[in-house]
């Protein structure tokens, strides 16, 4: 199984529930990580999303690094009845989201301890009797608005943009005012007055509504999110903002489930703040990393390293071990070098310019290689026939008995892979880990976490074939790198080169 994190020392936090999103493919590490890092209970995944309820404060969920983006759980529904009448559909969406403000009131408070915030929840959730921002707090805010405004134009492009089944909606922004002041006449709690019309609400937000499948043939993202919006304003008495909220509020309905939740940080989980110039996707190299059973005292080589990101995320992870990368190219070399002086590694990773075909290491030396074979755009090896068993045996020479290779491939890489293991399986000795004439098995992992005989059709081969030499294989994981997918493959040495 994946090397899981060290557990930490949970916070004395009130259990909260989380949902946590996840490229596809990642869902499984994710869900032990959650229980291995926060002691998570009732964890429950699904395709792109982890479930789970924990006791943590927010420092130790920002330690989450498989996830995407990390969210307070308001509400999770099974899909909802589909009809072709708009007015009851979006009446259903509306209670969904607001019928039952005690949810709201539990995932404020909670929200509001794990930012710090004192005081009472019901100055946020009252029926417009909201108190009005202190022009003094608003003037020593000033710089720390500027600040988010700027941290949100990236989500704000992002998230808000017109697209089919996706979109981000301030209610009725043009006439928006019309919308405060008709909430205005709503009774106060418990005072019997209405506020004045001058009155500014002082807890923002925005809806952020994502919706697919055969809702989205009916209502598009725009309208669930506008009709949310504006009842939230009516009932609750907060004001829209679509720059620069206090919170924004996501929506995300489809065939499998319909998800209400208030995201938990402005930026996404995967965006590290040790990485200067980004390579592979953080999330991913994460995941590698995991596969690879780093233990203190390692030594771990990334023979074509590139940016580093896999060294970067073993090395913070599993700091007691030494790490060592290699490229040929100066220029990568050279951003991999500044991303580790970022990062504050220069004692944990040495770099050395080497090819992968003719690597300056000694035989046996290293307890785990893990490496993303290039095949993008700009750097790929499918030109060379003969470099990926090259590649494969350089590897295998510098790796200790007992010692493991988790590779990174494309799905053509992969039946490359596949044609080399069938030859070799049979054209040498069947050895496996344990000495039986069986190969040892492979998994791949489905998004509930158990073991699937293949990973989306592809690996076949790979999970009937013996092994490339003293390499046995011993996983196969398929994941998404966004447009294209590509498939985690995971390797255990069992005796000695050429053996």
């Amino acid at each position: 199984p994946p090397h899981r994190p060290g557990l930490v020392k949970m916070s004395s936090a009130e259990p909260g529930r989380f949902f946590c999103t996840a490229g596809r493919g990642l869902e499984p590490f994710l869900a032990r990580e959650v229980r291995a890092r926060l002691g998570a209970t009732e964890v429950d995944c699904v395709s792109g999303k982890v479930f789970f309820r924990a006791a943590a404060g927010a420092g130790e969920l920002r330690k989450l690094r498989s996830g995407e983006r990390l969210f307070l759980l308001l509400k999770k529904h099974s899909p909802l009845p589909v009809s072709g009448n708009k007015g009851k559909m979006l009446h259903e969406i509306k209670s969904l989201v607001i019928e039952e403000p005690k949810y709201w009131l539990d995932v404020i408070s909670v929200w509001r301890k794990l930012h710090g915030h004192e005081g009472k929840t019901d100055d946020v959730f009252q029926e417009n009797t909201l108190a009005p921002k202190r022009k003094s707090e608003e003037e020593a805010n000033t710089a720390s608005k500027r600040q988010k405004t700027e941290q949100l134009r990236a989500i704000v492009s992002e998230e808000c943009q017109v697209e089919a089944g996706k979109g981000c909606v301030a209610p009725e922004r043009m006439r928006g005012q019309e919308y405060w002041i008709e909430s205005k006449t709503f009774p106060s709690k418990g005072s019997g007055e209405n506020p004045t019309a001058n009155e500014k609400l002082s807890f923002s937000f925005r809806v952020s509504c994502r919706c697919s499948g055969a809702i989205a043939k009916i209502l598009t993202s725009q309208e669930i999110g506008r009709a949310i919006g504006i009842a939230l304003v009516k009932q609750c008495g907060w004001r829209a903002d679509l720059r620069d909220p206090d919170i924004e509020i996501f929506v995300h309905l489809n065939d499998i489930h319909s998800v209400v939740g208030i995201p938990l940080f402005r930026l996404p989980l995967a965006n590290r703040e040790y990485i200067r110039t980004a390579g592979l996707r953080s999330t991913v190299a994460w995941a590698m990393a995991s596969l690879a059973e780093i233990s203190a005292g390692a030594l771990v080589l990334d023979p074509m390293c590139g940016l580093g990101t896999i060294l970067l995320e073993a090395a913070k992870e599993w700091p007691e071990a030494c790490y060592w990368g290699a490229d040929i190219s100066d220029s990568q070399l050279e951003g991999a070098d500044g991303n580790i002086r970022t990062a504050g590694l220069m004692d944990k990773i040495e770099l050395l310019k080497a090819s992968v075909k003719a690597l300056p290491l000694p035989s046996e030396s290293f307890d785990s290689v893990i490496s993303d074979i290039p095949f993008g755009k700009k750097f790929k090896i499918m030109n060379d026939v003969q470099l990926l068993p090259d590649i494969l045996q350089e590897m295998e020479r510098v790796l200790r008995v007992g010692g493991t290779i988790v590779l990174l491939l494309s799905q053509d890489l992969c039946k490359r892979m596949d044609c080399l293991t069938k030859c070799a399986g049979s054209d040498s000795p069947e050895a496996t880990a344990d000495g039986d004439s069986e190969a040892a098995p492979a998994e791949a992992l489905s998004v509930n976490g158990n073991s699937s005989s293949l990973a989306h059709g592809v690996g076949e081969s790979f999970l009937s074939s013996r092994h490339f030499g003293s390499l046995v294989p011993d996983g196969v994981y398929a994941v998404s790198l966004g447009k294209t997918d590509a498939f985690i493959y995971k390797y255990r040495k069992v005796s000695a080169a050429g053996n």
